[in-house]
């Protein structure tokens, strides 16, 4: 029988809990001949089966800073039984590429997660090892999270800021910061510049009450003004603190602040204060997980495999090809990708029926098909299980002949004509496509993703080979909002992944295993940004009699 906290017993649970980790460097490398360096901060974790180190995230890019206090934070779950190893590595950016290769290494940090933890107050300050004899030093802080689900929605406005530009006025922004228990505190959101006023009115934003306060009401929250510089020395123009609980109370006078610059107070007698910022709107919503849409029956998951049957393949007779079958069982890699996402996503698909596409294929008749059905059979293309789609995959190979062009556009749309036939949330739906190219219709499988991403649907893009698959940085929107003709994606519902990262670890199951967390780490965040922006909730879960 299971009770309240999960325990059950005759059983065993390895302790764990979530802990959220905050990073901020000080006196960093300057790398830059004319200005700063622009530090932005990756952090790895180690797998212990192969022992190498994995991406687990990327803090944001902060501009001209040698002493950057980082607002993004990393969650990670510390078990207490296990040895994680982590590192943190700090580079200069230097253009928007996605490859750390393409950026200056400033310096890295090597510990154990349980080191952070356990270091007085969860706080760990080390040097920074790199090619340099000083490269600057690295403050973690580690934080255990609570379960709060709440989301807060603020917006403030400022009048009568100081003036600190000399031919013009301020460019003032918010950057706001939770106490810790140490009496210090750590950056938790920065609002956007907004040029030459001494009157901003900031837009609105959301934050979570476990990134904001992690849930304490009355955890002092600061908020300091500053007048952005393009050099990156801000000016400070004045601070104030209050709590989620004072913010809770919406639009009042008790949410009028004074910004207050503490030299100046203590300078200046009649000092009154460097402006005021006031609170416009307070919204609260409960936040819905991905497990509160699956596990109470509101949302099927649909899993589409498409994969590329064009000629830049190889002859799939040669062992060289990357669609060779390889006699003594070993997968290649358009069936270890199709094996790796299919065996976790089918879990949340209750008929395990899966349409499987194929694209740039000829047929014995001479045409070229750009979404044909893999069991040859364009009404009723499903299979049954992972199982299925790989005997239908073995079985084209057979009956088709490799071709071209690389069309992603036309599986697309084929999946998109059913996610938009179905928009009530009891559906979302994920298109795997596997591909060895750079895509032929590139203008078209934009205006087909820009169309989508208004739709219950996510897009995979797993690359195999060896050939550039730069482009597809466009497509996956993590960085830059992808757009066509002036029109931008309503959500970002791509993901790419090339293969071969993951092939250096060695066991194909490992490969796989890593292949899988990669691709689908980002399905639950689009599922959700689908569902919020809808208004979508899922269905109550009945309660169970005592």
């Amino acid at each position: 029988m299971t009770t309240a906290g999960g325990f059950q017993a005759g059983t065993a649970v390895v302790p764990a809990t979530q802990v959220e980790i905050s990073v901020q460097c000080r006196n960093l490398a300057d790398l830059d001949v004319l200005s700063k360096s622009d530090p932005m901060c990756v952090m790895f974790m180690k797998d212990i089966k192969t022992n190498t180190y994995y991406e687990l995230g990327r803090t944001e890019t902060l501009d001209n800073q040698l002493n950057p206090d980082f607002a993004t934070k990393f969650t990670v779950t510390y078990y207490f039984e296990e040895l994680q190893g982590i590192k943190f590595e700090l580079y200069d950016v230097d253009s928007a590429s996605r490859n750390l290769k393409d950026h200056d290494f400033i310096g890295s940090l090597e510990c154990t997660l349980g080191e952070l933890v356990g270091a007085p107050g969860g706080k760990l300050e080390k040097p920074l090892r790199g090619p340099r004899r000083s490269n600057g030093t690295i403050l973690l802080r580690a934080e255990e999270l609570n379960k709060c689900k709440e989301e807060i929605t603020l917006h403030f406005r400022a009048s009568h800021l100081d003036k600190k530009d000399f031919f013009g006025k301020s460019d003032p922004y918010l950057q706001i910061s939770r106490v810790n228990e140490d009496g210090s505190y750590t950056v938790v959101h920065r609002t956007e510049v907004v040029k030459k006023t001494l009157n901003p009115t900031w837009r609105p934003f959301m934050i979570t009450a476990r990134s904001l306060c992690n849930g304490d009401y009355d955890r002092s929250i600061k908020f300091e003004c500053f007048d952005w510089d393009s050099d990156g020395g801000h000016d400070f123009i004045g601070e104030f603190t209050t709590n989620l609980r004072e913010l809770s109370r919406g639009p009042c006078s008790s949410n009028i602040y004074p910004v207050i610059n503490p030299k100046k107070q203590a300078k200046k007698k009649k000092y009154k204060d460097s402006g005021e910022v006031s609170l416009l709107s307070f919204k609260k919503e409960q936040v819905c997980s991905f497990l509160d849409y699956i596990q109470s029956g509101s949302t099927e998951m649909n899993f589409t495999v498409a994969i590329d049957f064009t000629a830049s393949n190889g002859n799939p007779t040669s062992p060289s090809s990357l669609h060779y079958l390889n006699p003594y069982g070993t997968p290649n890699q358009y069936a270890a990708a199709i094996q790796a996402v299919g065996n976790i996503i089918q879990d949340y698909d209750s008929d395990k029926l899966f349409p499987a596409l194929g694209f740039g294929a000829r047929m014995s008749d001479g045409s070229v098909h750009h979404e044909f059905a893999l069991n040859f059979n364009p009404s009723n293309p499903f299979c049954s299980g992972v199982d299925g789609v790989l005997q239908a995959y073995y079985n084209s190979l057979k009956n088709v002949q490799l071709y071209g062009p690389t069309n992603f556009s036309p599986v697309i749309n084929h999946v998109a004509r059913f996610a938009a036939a179905i928009q009530d949330g009891s559906q979302y739906f994920v298109l795997l496509i596997i591909t060895d190219g750079i895509i032929t219709d590139m203008q078209q499988t934009q205006q087909a993703i820009v169309n989508a991403s208004r739709l219950p649907m996510s897009i995979i893009i797993v690359g195999v080979g060896d050939a550039d698959f730069t482009a597809m940085d466009i497509l996956d929107g993590d960085d830059v909002r992808l757009s066509y003709n002036g029109v931008y994606a309503e959500r970002d519902i791509v993901q790419f992944v090339p293969y071969n990262d993951f092939l250096s670890r060695g066991d194909m199951a490992l490969s796989q295993a890593a292949l899988a967390k990669e691709v689908l780490a980002e399905i639950p965040d689009q599922f959700l940004s689908y569902m919020k922006q809808h208004n979508i909730k899922p269905k109550l879960s009945a309660t169970a009699p005592p």
